[in-house]
């Protein structure tokens, strides 16, 4: 009888410690493939993280995302209109060369959050995305932020992940996705 109930408590713990290691796995996968649309997006940004002069006659736009533990498997694209322009997981960034003018750049899961900039040729631009609690799902903030706030994310990485463009205004449910697709 003793053996029996020791069988039965090694295999439920066998199974607890299995539960317990797929989460984990599944969000240490990550996409590595570059991503030629992401290559675009950054042409001002050096190997180390040193973000460069923009474009002649173009802004430019860092968006980063600081590495935390909340949210640290779902990566959001950052959208301009119905258009992805750059997708941020946990600590990466990613830099958008912009026409001078206005812009609208969102980002959503379970609610939208929208940032209006007014970027003007020869200046850069940073925006920090942070992740809040929704009732079901992650929400995703996008708020402006300066160069000094992005120095200090040590270990944030280049983004190849490829944005996803919205399926048209139907679709409020674009957002995120597991690092692991």
């Amino acid at each position: 009888m003793t053996s029996i109930r020791s069988c039965g408590l090694a295999a439920l713990a066998a199974l607890a410690m299995t539960a317990v290691a797929l989460p984990a796995a599944a969000q240490a996968t990550e996409d590595k493939t570059p991503d030629k649309a992401a290559d675009q997006t950054a042409p001002a940004t050096a190997a180390n993280g040193v973000i460069g002069a923009p474009t002649d006659g173009k802004g430019q736009v860092v968006f980063f995302r600081p590495s935390r533990f909340v949210g640290a498997a779902v990566s959001f694209s950052v959208h301009e209109g119905d258009k992805g322009v750059g997708k941020l997981g946990n600590g990466s960034y990613f830099v958008l060369a912009a026409d001078p003018g206005a812009h609208d750049y969102s980002i959503q899961m379970e609610a939208k959050d929208t940032l209006h900039m007014e970027v003007e040729a020869g200046e850069t631009y940073y925006v920090q995305e942070t992740i809040g609690m929704g009732v079901v799902a992650a929400r995703p903030h996008l708020t402006p932020s300066d160069k000094a706030t992005f120095d200090e994310q040590h270990g944030l990485k280049l983004s190849t992940k490829k944005a996803t463009d919205l399926k048209g205004s139907a679709d409020k449910t674009d957002g995120a996705e597991k690092a692991d697709k």
